[in-house]
């Protein structure tokens, strides 16, 4: 090839708007020999896009819309996937999961990253896993040179980010933003200046958010000394209650959020040690506390090897992610779990009460993915590689494309309850663990928004824990893949977040709220469950309203926002 070849070879890479004009057949062969090399390793490029040679594309998941291009030295990592007329223009970067609509012009030098790396204070910072929430943005937006989107953050329909750019937080639609942080400038329809999205949640409430976690904070101490039964030796969900695991966990969890550190009643390296004693070797299973502070007991494994028992199930979860906290893990696999093939997996799935108790189908689901998790967190090999692959693809065949859930009505007169809690708990445990994307993100919202108007369960005073956080997370997780009804949901948030922060009881902590209305749980009384849980709604709908910082906690037990390690699933 001569020099004025070269040449033109390069001006492409640079300016890529060009190839379909001016592009010679044999450079035209060339591009063809290159994006077949992409979609043979699983690409999928419509017509007339261009990727750049001297891009540097090493995806787990390529998707590129038709008429769309990646310029020279552009870094495309990750599962990413465009609509059509979409650039990544010269020396951008693209990682993690990221999702771009139609139309959306990148510029140059400009970082989308879709992921992000733990730093907790129990490790050093290169050992500790990535996470990824995922970037999503619009049609129709133009992000400019030199901006940065970090790892969670959805960018609305027709916005223009200025050069030089930090999006920290969701911008809506029509939004002009610029600055580090952005912030949103001006509406681009209107050109009127427009308020910064935390001032739109209503007078105060960031505010309300700030002292109500100094608050928390300041009496975290007592509300988990309030829980020790000291002659027992263990906690108790409030005073007066029998002591349990899963007491023992929320006391770690709340501990972990307000104060950084294991319950100062033990040791944590005493705390592993109750933990981990706690496990059953034999099946894997946590059973819960017998009389006199006993080991407790199992019931007898189904015919599928799998043991049937609720306490035990949930305990998988609360006792794995205390360990976490704690910096350790189980003492055993679940073996129960990892003995199970995909054969007695889809048989039991097949089986499952869906119809009629959505809620305890998905927790099944919820705990045998969570297991799955946390063997292959300990190295262990399944008896059958392919059960975890047929766990989800039952999952993706069996979701309602009307409402994005599984499962049917359950009793006559609860209307959404059972399919909403139900969903809940599935999706925690399989799609939002695994860093995976619902299949059916938009009807999830129209659901879940739906059975939030539902009286019975959200007129005040009857919200329990249980049932908003079953809306809660789901319009969070929902809104990392959409903008669906996103100022609904935002609404939504902000009506709930106002209620919780006035339950807070001094010295004791949140009530889980009415028993019985919705679901089981331990009443009114506040103690450690219903703080845990209830801590962890304050965060989703703080998250939801860009308020999130101003809570200076994050959970990281069972109600994490980020999926599992990716190091622990074999991926980047």
């Amino acid at each position: 090839m001569d020099a004025a070849s070269a040449l033109e070879d390069a001006y492409f890479d640079y300016c890529p708007w060009d190839f379909e004009r001016r592009a010679s057949a044999e450079q035209r062969a060339a591009q063809a020999a290159r994006q077949q090399r992409l979609t043979d390793d699983g690409a999928t490029i419509g017509p007339h896009c261009f990727v750049s040679a001297a891009a540097a594309v090493f995806t787990d998941a390529l998707r590129l819309g038709g008429d769309s291009y990646i310029a020279g030295h552009a870094y495309v990592t990750g599962d990413v996937t465009t609509g059509s007329d979409c650039t990544v223009n010269p020396y951008a970067t693209v990682r993690g999961r990221v999702a771009l609509g139609d139309g959306v012009r990148i510029g140059a030098h400009t970082s989308l990253l879709g992921f992000n790396h733990g730093f907790a204070p129990h490790a050093p910072v290169y050992r500790q896993p990535d996470t990824s929430k995922g970037i999503t943005i619009g049609d129709d937006v133009w992000i400019g040179s030199n901006v940065v989107v970090l790892d969670g953050v959805t960018v609305g329909d027709h916005c223009v980010i200025g050069a030089g750019a930090v999006v920290t937080r969701d911008l809506p639609p029509w939004t002009i933003a610029a600055g580090n942080p952005a912030r949103p400038l001006r509406d681009r329809r209107t050109g009127e200046a427009v308020r910064h999205r935390a001032t739109t949640a209503g007078s105060g409430l960031a505010d309300a958010v700030s002292r109500f976690a100094d608050r928390a904070r300041d009496q975290a101490a007592a509300v988990v000394a309030r829980c020790w039964d000291a002659d027992a030796g263990r906690y108790a969900d409030r005073p007066g209650a029998p002591p349990t695991v899963r007491a023992h966990c929320d006391a770690v969890e709340v501990a972990d959020l307000l104060l950084g550190s294991p319950p100062p009643q033990l040791s944590a390296a005493e705390h592993v040690e109750r933990l981990r004693a706690s496990q059953d070797p034999v099946t894997g299973l946590v059973p819960d506390c017998g009389p006199d502070d006993e080991p407790g007991t199992l019931p007898a494994p189904a015919p599928d090897g799998w043991v049937d028992d609720g306490a035990a199930e949930y305990h998988v979860l609360s006792v794995g992610y205390a360990l976490d906290l704690l910096g350790s893990r189980f003492a055993h696999p679940v073996h129960v779990a990892a003995g199970m093939t995909a054969g007695r997996l889809v048989a039991r799935l097949d089986a499952l009460p869906w119809r009629t108790r959505a809620w305890s189908a998905g927790a099944w689901v919820d705990t045998w993915a969570t297991a799955a998790y946390r063997n292959a967190e300990l190295g262990v090999e399944p008896a059958d590689p392919g059960a975890l692959e047929a766990l989800f693809g039952w999952l993706v065949t069996r979701a309602d494309p009307t409402t994005g859930l599984w499962g049917g009505p359950g009793a006559p007169g609860s209307g959404l309850l059972q399919r909403v809690n139900g969903g809940y708990r599935l999706s925690r445990g399989s799609f939002a663990q695994f860093g995976l994307p619902l299949p059916y993100p938009d009807q999830v919202v129209d659901t879940v928004l739906a059975h939030s108007r539902d009286p019975r369960w959200f007129a005040p005073g009857r919200e329990n824990a249980c049932n908003v956080l079953d809306v809660a997370h789901p319009l969070w997780l929902a809104g990392r893949q959409t903008g669906h009804r996103a100022a609904e949901a935002r609404a939504w948030a902000e009506e709930h977040l106002r209620r919780a922060l006035d339950r807070w009881r001094d010295g004791a902590g949140f009530g889980f709220g009415p028993a019985g209305e919705g679901g089981g749980g331990p009443g009114r009384e506040p103690g450690l469950q219903g703080t845990e849980m209830w801590l962890a709604i304050v965060w989703l709908l703080a998250d939801l309203l860009g308020l999130a910082d101003r809570l200076d906690y994050r959970p990281r037990g069972v109600h994490r926002p980020e999926p599992g390690p990716s190091a622990v699933f074999g991926r980047r």
